[in-house]
């Protein structure tokens, strides 16, 4: 799941999931058109999830507009009831859903187009920087590198980050995200930036953390991990593996939010993966393949009140079992 589809209900991406593969055949009847199309009409929400949906399939089962019938049926709906304001509106919502559909196929918002490093989908990368530290950038990641004679600068667009900093005494290392700047104090860590959130894990040395909104200041130590925001910290806990693990093309899971963990996986399959709410919290313990997610699934399904629902092949949801 992408972040932007965050700001969309589980609820309603799983209905316009529905409705996508039930409009499929030509020979629709006409009052499931009339349904699909009530439904539609309810909600602004509606509309952008069919409009993801729409955009997500077209990459697998090429979906073209002038022969679909849920296409057809929505172009006469704009025809005959489309304002001018509601038009700019569906416009709007259109060129979103085609970013989210781009998204979810490349695996690259259109803000990592233009970074000095960016992955896709399953992509990883590890590189020596000029400065001889290392750093391995993870699936669906995007930075930029900004060296001089006075600092070392890693801003951290979107995804994640492992790093191992050379010793430059004269020149002090930082990773910035959209929440705060981390200065390296001679060390080994991980930054995961998602959800208006960064995770910090540190696993030698120690990072000082300052936060962009609110300025808070903070130590974070080797075996240490803090979640924070631009506002703000969270509470400091123990370092998780699954920051380092995942160069490995595995991800350790240690009592993780299975939320967290499943927007993990998502980074390395194709086509959209969403959880119910009900079930985000579940805390999860094990190893899993990032190179086969499908068998990753199954072994989540297998050790929690989970079940996998695949409404395509490219469109899976957790649910509560």
């Amino acid at each position: 799941m992408t972040q932007a589809t965050h700001k969309l209900s589980h609820a309603s991406l799983q209905q316009a999931a529905h409705w996508y593969v039930q409009l499929q055949d030509e020979d629709v009847a006409p009052q499931l058109q009339l349904q699909w199309q009530a439904w539609l009409d309810q909600h602004g929400d509606h509309q952008a999830a069919w409009l993801y949906v729409q955009r997500v399939g077209q990459r697998f089962a090429p979906l073209q507009l002038e022969g679909n019938v849920a296409g057809r049926v929505l172009r006469e709906h704009d025809a005959r009831r489309m304002t001018r304001r509601s038009g700019l509106k569906s416009l709007l919502v259109l060129g979103a859903s085609s970013l989210l559909g781009w998204r979810a196929w490349h695996g690259a918002p259109l803000q990592g187009w233009s970074a000095d490093l960016a992955t896709g989908i399953g992509e990883t990368r590890q590189t020596r920087l000029a400065d001889g530290s290392q750093l391995w950038v993870g699936a669906q990641s995007a930075l930029d590198l900004d060296f001089t004679l006075q600092a070392r600068v890693l801003h951290l667009r979107f995804g994640e980050i492992l790093v191992e900093t050379a010793n430059d005494a004269g020149r002090p290392f930082f990773v910035d995200t959209a929440q705060g700047r981390m200065q390296a104090l001679g060390t080994r860590f991980a930054v995961c930036q998602q959800d208006e959130l960064t995770r910090l894990d540190v696993y030698a040395g120690a990072v000082e953390v300052c936060t962009a909104g609110s300025a808070e200041r903070r130590i974070v130590q080797a075996g240490q991990q803090v979640a924070f925001s631009a506002q703000g910290m969270g509470d400091t806990r123990p370092a998780q593996s699954a920051g380092e693990s995942w160069i490995h093309r595995r991800l350790n899971a240690e009592d993780m939010p299975l939320a967290q963990l499943l927007q993990t996986l998502g980074r390395y399959r194709h086509g959209h993966l969403g959880w119910h709410p009900a079930v985000a919290q579940l805390s999860v313990m094990g190893a899993f393949p990032l190179d086969d997610t499908d068998r990753a699934l199954a072994l989540l399904q297998a050790a929690l009140p989970v079940r996998v629902q695949r409404l395509t092949p490219w469109w899976v949801s957790v649910e509560p079992a």
